[in-house]
């Protein structure tokens, strides 16, 4: 039992008519839960933001969504308000297998920083505690799936290899934002890092 599914913010707000929609993002959910029943732990992350976070370009006079300002802890892309703690929007698609869970992370409720990543916030070093869960489990393989393919699963990704764990991501089961061409720089950032990318 050494592989775990990651199923990566398939949120209402992500998916077609939500806050920050991505494109075709409900399509994915179907072949998503096919993968549940082959998986020895199910693990679904949660964009979880308070009112007023850091990252919302209406928290920022004068800056508009998908401008990107400087953070402490680095560039920032602004985005609509989406994902707030206890909304619709937030809330996984209504087709989504949640049943089939064993852990759900969530994050981004810090209001000051942001989290793409399942492993940690954006400053890279505040852990979401995910990697503790999968090491007590022994598991050593993960499927990642889910929005967006250039932001959240390409972030988790990435550090998922970085901390060791074979990791291969179903671009048939992804969809992304493709913003200014960030879904090419996320495919060669992942393959750079060791990801394994399939369809």
């Amino acid at each position: 039992m050494t592989h775990a599914l990651i199923v990566i913010d398939v949120q209402n707000d992500f998916c077609p008519g939500g806050a920050l929609a991505v494109p075709e993002g409900d399509l994915i959910v179907p072949g998503i839960n096919k993968l549940m029943a082959d998986a020895d732990a199910v693990v679904l992350t949660q964009d979880w933001h308070p009112k007023g976070h850091s990252s919302f370009a209406s928290s920022h006079n004068g800056q508009g969504p998908y401008e990107v300002i400087d953070m402490p802890y680095g560039p920032q892309v602004l985005w609509p308000d989406h994902c707030i703690q206890g909304s619709g929007g937030a809330a996984f698609h209504a087709g989504l297998d949640v049943n089939r869970a064993n852990m759900i992370v969530r994050k981004g409720y810090r209001a000051g920083i942001d989290s793409y990543s399942a492993f940690f916030e954006n400053d890279h070093e505040t852990p979401t505690g995910l990697e503790g869960y999968l090491r007590t489990r022994g598991i050593t393989r993960l499927t990642m799936a889910g929005l967006a393919t250039d932001f959240c699963v390409n972030f988790s990704a990435v550090d998922a290899a970085k901390l060791g764990f074979e990791v291969n991501v179903r671009m048939d089961l992804c969809r992304a934002i493709d913003l200014d061409g960030s879904l090419a720089a996320a495919q060669a950032g992942m393959a750079k890092a060791g990801v394994v990318l399939t369809v």
